[in-house]
């Protein structure tokens, strides 16, 4: 497959992000296509287990999504 040289640099920002979801919209219609790597199956098995023991909670989304924008601002 040749390579196009696409001018992703000149794009602004809302731009580049139009274009993410155009590209993963297209890569999603074959799932089958998508495989997950062995290590995340293994991830989640070892957090789906901890959190069945008891050992770790879960959060709602949006208060997890402030979470995170806190620790990272």
């Amino acid at each position: 497959m040749k390579k196009s040289a696409f001018p992703i640099s000149r794009l602004s920002f809302e731009q580049k992000l139009d274009l993410m979801e155009t590209l993963w919209t297209d890569l999603v219609r074959d799932e089958k296509k998508l495989e997950s790597p062995a290590w995340h199956k293994a991830v989640l098995r070892e957090r789906s287990e901890a959190y069945a023991a008891g050992k770790t909670t879960s959060s709602d989304w949006e208060l997890a999504k402030k979470r995170i924008k806190k620790k990272v601002s």
